[in-house]
């Protein structure tokens, strides 16, 4: 063949002179300030995320004017694989017009609705949203021609999406307005310490509006999103790390809701008898509760989630002889394990999340009740933990309630589920009840043993008496608790309820699908 004739080659060589233009980007000079503040540009996130050639990317060729001149687009998106898995990509890029929605166009491309959100929700496939901007802009705005009336604008399928196939966003650097309310909508989120930072009016903003002065970082950075406000999931080192964590979140999750999610081939265990030296029955000593999921879950499979916001709850996703389970667990060593508010709204979204993509739960408990004091109160503790209770209760997944050590209130109350595929597994070391069997006796016979001649004998034979009535195997007796196990044997029973329950079909009972 001789090749295209020259009517063809003009219109190609036009298309690739386009698609050059359109690979610059903002131009060398912002790259290289990308570069140097420790980011990644926007096609360099994909590329590094995605499977290689995977990337299939729509409106390469839209243009942004600007002060400079015509640039490209200020938002990358398609379609692409991550692990041989479909999902739909899109990037803000921070060289053109620091990432700003593209107003001006005709049509969105995504990061608060468009194109390839739209995309995502039509073939049911995950969303992946990369952010930094600086959401909207004025020059883009001026473009527009007219202000538009915000409450008409509709936010499909913004919320449609959390009820259908994952969504996962990662903020890589300033991200300010609707993107960065868009990356709290989402199942799973992870910023940079270094770089990441988001708010609803950043710096300059804050200095018109309130006259305070404050740093990007400070105003909304990882220290305030990650380990106060729990607004992100995650913190990471920087981008690499960051896109890592999106890759793995994924890989434990099904493809979209009416699916299950993969099971693993391949895996290896721990031995079992370390259970002895991480957990004491010695209520008073703290033990590590990463180490004793680590111990439990198959080797290297423990994904963290929420570790720097809620400390008294550990949250995360693993694998049980290659079974996706998400993972609770009280940790001692925080507020002697008490529920606080934040731990609460921790547990609340994990379990949604999990019972949303049919992952069954293990909640490794430890726990003396819910967070008394004044500090707890005005913090709406009741209001929260009733939601944490609301969410576990309400659970289709099966629930495995492993009971470690303590369990007392409606916090312990809040680790189980009445669903009929749920199980509570009790360890020797259990010890449970409406409430600590030492602060009920203050709470009921405290004036009692005020009275008596000898207080301290007077309360000893209280305790006495109440020491029978309080044994767990009472209980056990009773089966009001399925079984009583070695510690060692936790694994063996999880294995097995895993294996039953990737046996059932996913419980899509009242999730009725919604267009536009």
């Amino acid at each position: 063949m001789s090749g295209p004739s020259p009517e063809w080659r003009a219109l190609l060589d036009d298309l690739e002179r386009r698609r050059a233009d359109a690979m610059r980007a903002g131009g060398e000079a912002r790259i290289e300030r990308e570069h140097s503040l420790g980011r990644l540009t926007a096609r360099e996130r994909i590329a590094q995320l995605v499977d290689d050639g995977s990337f299939l990317e729509f409106g390469t060729f839209v243009t942004t004017p600007t002060e400079d001149g015509v640039l490209p687009p200020t938002f990358i998106c398609g379609l692409a694989e991550i692990d041989g898995r479909p999902v739909a990509i899109g990037a803000e890029d921070f060289t053109v017009e620091r990432g700003g929605v593209g107003v001006h166009l005709k049509r969105l491309k995504g990061s608060w609705g468009g194109f390839v959100e739209e995309i995502a929700y039509g073939y049911r496939i995950p969303l992946v949203l990369l952010m930094q901007s600086a959401a909207g802009s004025v020059g883009l705005q001026e473009l527009k021609g007219y202000p538009e009336l915000v409450s008409t604008m509709p936010t499909f399928p913004i919320y449609e999406l959390m009820e259908e196939v994952p969504v996962v966003t990662a903020v890589l650097g300033p991200t300010a307005g609707s993107s960065a309310a868009r990356a709290s909508i989402s199942h799973f989120s992870v910023m940079t310490d270094e770089n990441g930072c988001l708010f609803a009016g950043g710096p300059p903003l804050v200095k018109q509006a309130l006259g305070i002065d404050v740093d990007k970082l400070e105003l909304g950075g990882a220290d305030v999103h990650v380990r106060t406000s729990g607004l992100i999931d995650n913190a990471a080192a920087d981008d690499a790390s960051a896109l890592e964590q999106v890759r793995r979140f994924l890989s434990y999750l099904p493809g979209r809701v009416d699916e299950l999610p993969v099971v693993a081939s391949g895996w290896d265990a721990h031995d079992q008898e370390r259970l002895l030296e991480i957990v004491s029955p010695n209520g008073r000593q703290a033990y590590n509760p990463e180490a004793l999921i680590e111990c439990l879950v198959d080797v290297g499979s423990f994904f963290e989630i929420g570790r720097g916001f809620g400390r008294a709850l550990k949250t995360g996703l693993a694998r049980i002889e290659g079974h996706p389970v998400g993972v609770l667990a009280t940790d001692n060593r925080h507020l002697a394990g008490s529920m606080d508010a934040a731990a609460a709204q921790k547990q609340e979204k994990f379990v949604r999340v999990c019972d949303r993509f049919h992952i069954p739960l293990a909640y490794l408990v430890d726990i003396p009740g819910f967070m008394i004091g004044p500090d707890a109160e005005r913090s709406g503790v009741l209001k929260f933990g009733g939601r944490a209770l609301e969410a576990i209760q309400r659970a289709r997944v099966p629930v495995y309630t492993i009971q470690v050590r303590r369990s007392f209130g409606l916090g312990g109350q809040a680790t189980g589920s009445p669903n009929v595929k749920s199980v509570r597994l009790a360890w020797p070391s259990g010890i449970w009840g409406d409430m600590p069997v030492q602060g009920g006796i203050a709470a009921a016979f405290g004036s009692q043993i005020a009275a008596s001649a000898d207080p301290a004998a007077e309360r000893r034979a209280i305790e006495e008496r109440f020491k029978t009535q309080t044994s767990i195997w009472s209980t056990v007796e009773r089966f009001g608790v399925e079984e009583m196990i070695d510690p060692r044997a936790t694994r063996g029973y999880l294995a097995r309820l895993l294996r039953l329950a990737y046996r059932v079909p996913p419980d899509l009972t009242g999730r009725a699908r919604r267009g536009p």
